[in-house]
């Protein structure tokens, strides 16, 4: 596809076209926070934008981008969240400390949307895969940020992968089942696991 037939890089040649769609991006990403992903379309985003669905079509690639951008944005949210969490208390807190003080976020309000994001990716992955493959990119840097700074870097990535696997099966038990007795001594094993971790 050329620049010229692509959404949203014609709107990001300009300040004034950047800044709009993320004006836009903001609330159609509100909207999913609220409503889910369960029959997303233009149009339905488009209302929620106070726009037109040709609008968001200058601005975005298609119904598909314009859900992965919204889906990033609130992941990024959440992102965030979680980090300021984990960042609460002593300055020496340990790694399972500061991960245990993220689930609540993990579980909170709006954080249902972007569980469904990962099970539209499950059901479809040839036209969604992409939601999928960003979580783990948007979520390894947070935790790798989490990790002790002498650490190398190998062991630093290897332990945050074992972190966000964990974590995203806990999330998935959650949503499916909730055995919060089973999702809590599954923890109280990760936390452990952590601590040796730590301890090396």
């Amino acid at each position: 596809m050329t620049e010229e037939r692509t959404g949203y890089r014609r709107s990001a040649k300009s300040p004034r076209g950047e800044a709009r769609r993320r004006e836009l991006l903001d609330k159609v990403a509100d909207e999913l926070g609220a409503n889910g992903l369960v029959d997303f379309s233009l149009r339905r985003a488009a209302r929620a934008a106070g726009t037109t669905h040709k609008v968001l079509l200058y601005h975005f690639e298609g119904p598909e981008d314009l859900l992965t951008q919204a889906v990033l944005q609130l992941r990024e949210r959440r992102i965030s969240r979680a980090l300021a969490a984990a960042a609460e208390g002593p300055a020496d807190r340990s790694l399972a400390d500061r991960v245990r003080s993220m689930w609540p976020t993990l579980i909170g309000e709006g954080s249902w949307v972007l569980d469904q994001a990962i099970g539209l990716a499950m059901y479809d992955a040839a036209r969604y895969a992409d939601l999928a493959r960003s979580a783990s990119r948007q979520y390894l840097p947070a935790l790798l940020s989490l990790c002790s700074k002498q650490w190398p870097e190998e062991r630093k990535r290897e332990v945050s992968e074992l972190i966000l696997a964990t974590l995203r099966g806990f999330l998935i038990e959650w949503r499916t089942s909730g055995d919060a007795a089973g999702i809590e001594a599954g923890f109280r094993a990760l936390l452990r696991a952590l601590e040796r971790e730590e301890a090396a």
